[in-house]
């Protein structure tokens, strides 16, 4: 009697602990960023909020800094189905889908209640399925900030004359364009390979987020900054469209909500982050700058053409579509 007593109990803890398993869906989920990073701490806030939302259903697995896989690989493991989710910045989808780097458009999203809109609207939407058309499904776009850092030793740089033969940190060939317009001479480099050029003199002036000018430690190598509105970058979260499909509704709904929650939770972060930089740049014995109204419309009226030719030539159809879009906003 007692062997079959315990061999009852044996059973109905077994299935007790396949179900608990069968219940946890797992969701690994890749980045490149660091975990002190603002834009990082909002994908563990994502991620825990769908494992509440979800009731534990999805087991949310974050790896950051290129931990499980390299930034440059992201976006195709996910499409094998090796891991579930990932996040890639604009520049990691530059060669696969050149459309991304619509944000690069000088001066177009110039502020926060801009890129509150994004979530929805047109130029997010067409986005949306061109990285559908690729086997991946948009989940949540997460912006830093609209302020840009253009540093530099011993002058600021404002004026067109002052990028005359500059080499600067550059972002790739269409965001390149508008600064070849201006007579700079760009080179494609991350902020981390930025530094050490900026140290060598290898490049006159590195071109980045604000909050990444301070993250980055440009102020050791450099000694002046303008910031101005130039752009805006993001890391977008995708998942693999057959894993996701085959979720159930309530989960589905738990990554939608958390997603549409971090939106608004990145940019939130990312302005706290970029309005305590200058002080903190300052604090590091940078010359901070602040373009005004008219000196930002000289050099839109000179960037921005440049990189309309190159991104539509590059884009096509779609690439019209978007300037339109975005302008639009």
């Amino acid at each position: 009697m007692n062997s079959f007593f315990g061999a009852i109990v044996s059973l109905v803890l077994m299935i007790s602990f396949t179900s608990t398993l069968q219940a946890a869906e797992i969701m690994r989920c890749s980045h490149p960023l660091p975990p002190n990073n603002h834009i990082a701490k909002v994908i563990d806030q994502w991620a825990a909020e769908i494992e509440t939302l979800s009731e534990n259903d999805i087991d949310v697995q974050i790896n950051g800094a290129n931990s499980l896989v390299k930034a440059t690989r992201n976006a195709a493991a996910v499409r094998a189905g090796e891991l579930e989710c990932a996040f890639s910045g604009n520049s990691q989808w530059r060669e696969s889908l050149p459309l991304m780097d619509i944000t690069l458009e000088p001066f177009a999203l110039r502020n926060m209640d801009i890129l509150k809109k994004w979530r929805g609207s047109p130029a997010a939407n067409l986005l949306e399925q061109n990285i559908a058309d690729t086997g991946l499904t948009n989940v949540t776009w997460l912006f830093t900030t609209w302020r840009t850092a253009i540093t530099s030793k011993g002058r600021h740089i404002i004026t067109p004359s002052d990028f005359k033969d500059l080499r600067i940190q550059g972002l790739g060939p269409i965001s390149n364009a508008a600064f070849e317009a201006l007579g700079a001479r760009p080179v494609d480099m991350s902020d981390k390979q930025t530094y050490d050029a900026l140290k060598s003199s290898n490049l006159d002036a590195g071109l980045t987020n604000v909050s990444s000018a301070l993250s980055s430690r440009y102020y050791e190598v450099q000694d002046h900054v303008t910031i101005l509105p130039l752009f805006t970058l993001f890391y977008n979260g995708y998942v693999n469209t057959t894993w996701y499909n085959a979720l159930p509704e309530k989960n589905k709904q738990a990554i939608k909500d958390a997603s549409a929650k971090a939106a608004i939770w990145a940019i939130e972060a990312s302005e706290i982050s970029a309005a305590a930089a200058p002080k903190l740049l300052e604090d590091e014995d940078m010359q901070v700058y602040i373009a005004t109204e008219p000196e930002i419309e000289t050099l839109k009226n000179i960037m921005r053409p440049a990189f309309n030719k190159k991104y539509r030539d590059v884009t096509g159809k779609s690439g019209s579509e978007l300037i339109t879009f975005v302008n639009e906003m």
